[in-house]
């Protein structure tokens, strides 16, 4: 919007970088151009103000195919006034001269026309294809089919607009028809899905299998090393008994030899007393064991002797008792 400043009987206009304005008066051009500046009075000028930046227009609007299937077109528009001078005397573009707002909406007569024009291209190229054929083709053939006809329009040229491009975003059928469509693309993606899903679960199962035939194997390789052990347990055992008995059987050879020597030598010491006693006299042998018998004999604390006694022990050393 122009930027006007009020004065006394007089206006100052200043207008934007990406605006075109006229001033008339009379019915005749008195200045105009882009980002313009200048001193008018308000009851004489007439003042047009064109945007010459370039406009994106957002389309959706519904076509129908060949064999009459809905779909949903959604495209964007990019226009902008090649020529302001010629769309000012074709639209109304005037300015209030005391706030410098538009006094139409010229803006929305332009996007009205520009959304007529591009539909009838679009349900044109729309009607000569089937559905399907209109979804698998994609974009490309309406955006040309639109973009080719407003370039052509004779009543954009002479409104002064140019196209700079055009945009499909989508081309979509109703929600029931494209759910439809999608169902056999979904059943393929759930069937491989499920096809993955089955061959991770062999995978698994195989992986489980080789894991519990390891551990089978181990259990195996254990037991036949415990029997190993088992047996080499035992072998020590006999060979620690076998070993044992040898021992004792040998300590038991040296303790008969140790008893028989032994024993050989009390015989000898035994036999050497007896030759000493064999030559002594009775009495004499009689002493000793009387002495050797009192040596082993409890302490006697009194002893009484009789005269049967005495004179029996006297006769027997040769002593006659005494009358």
């Amino acid at each position: 919007m122009a930027d006007i400043a009020r004065y006394p009987f007089v206006r100052h206009l200043r207008g934007g970088a990406t605006t075109y304005v006229q001033h008339l008066r009379g019915g005749k051009t008195v200045r105009g151009g882009v980002g313009a500046t200048f001193w008018f009075r308000p009851l004489s000028a007439v003042l047009t103000e064109v945007p010459v930046d370039d406009r994106e227009l957002p389309l959706l609007f519904h076509a129908r195919t060949r064999d009459f299937q809905d779909v949903t077109v959604q495209a964007t528009v990019t226009y902008r006034f090649a020529d302001p001078a010629l769309a000012a005397t074709r639209v109304d573009f005037s300015i209030s001269p005391d706030t410098g707002a538009w006094r139409a909406t010229p803006l929305d007569q332009i996007a009205g026309l520009l959304t007529q024009t591009a539909q009838q291209y679009a349900l044109d190229q729309v009607a000569e294809a089937e559905m399907t054929d209109t979804l698998v083709g994609g974009i490309g053939p309406i955006r040309d089919a639109i973009a080719a006809g407003l370039a052509s329009d004779r009543r954009l040229t002479d409104t002064g607009i140019e196209i700079v491009g055009v945009r499909v975003v989508a081309v979509r059928p109703e929600p029931e028809v494209e759910k439809a469509l999608g169902l056999p693309t979904r059943e393929q993606v759930q069937a491989e899905a499920d096809k993955a899903t089955f061959e991770r679960r062999a995978v698994a199962v195989e992986r489980e299998r080789a894991i519990g035939e390891n551990e089978l194997q181990t259990k195996i390789e254990l037991a036949r090393r415990e029997e190993q052990l088992i047996e080499q347990r035992g072998a020590n055992a006999r060979r620690e008994a076998e070993e044992a008995a040898v021992a004792a059987t040998t300590a038991a050879k040296a303790r008969a030899e140790g008893v028989r020597l032994a024993g050989e030598a009390e015989g000898q010491a035994e036999a050497a007393r007896v030759a000493v006693y064999r030559d002594l006299p009775e009495a004499v042998l009689l002493g000793l064991a009387v002495k050797e018998l009192a040596a082993n004999l409890p302490a006697v604390e009194t002893l009484v002797l009789t005269p049967d006694l005495l004179s029996t022990a006297l006769a027997k050393f040769g002593v006659a008792p005494k009358e």
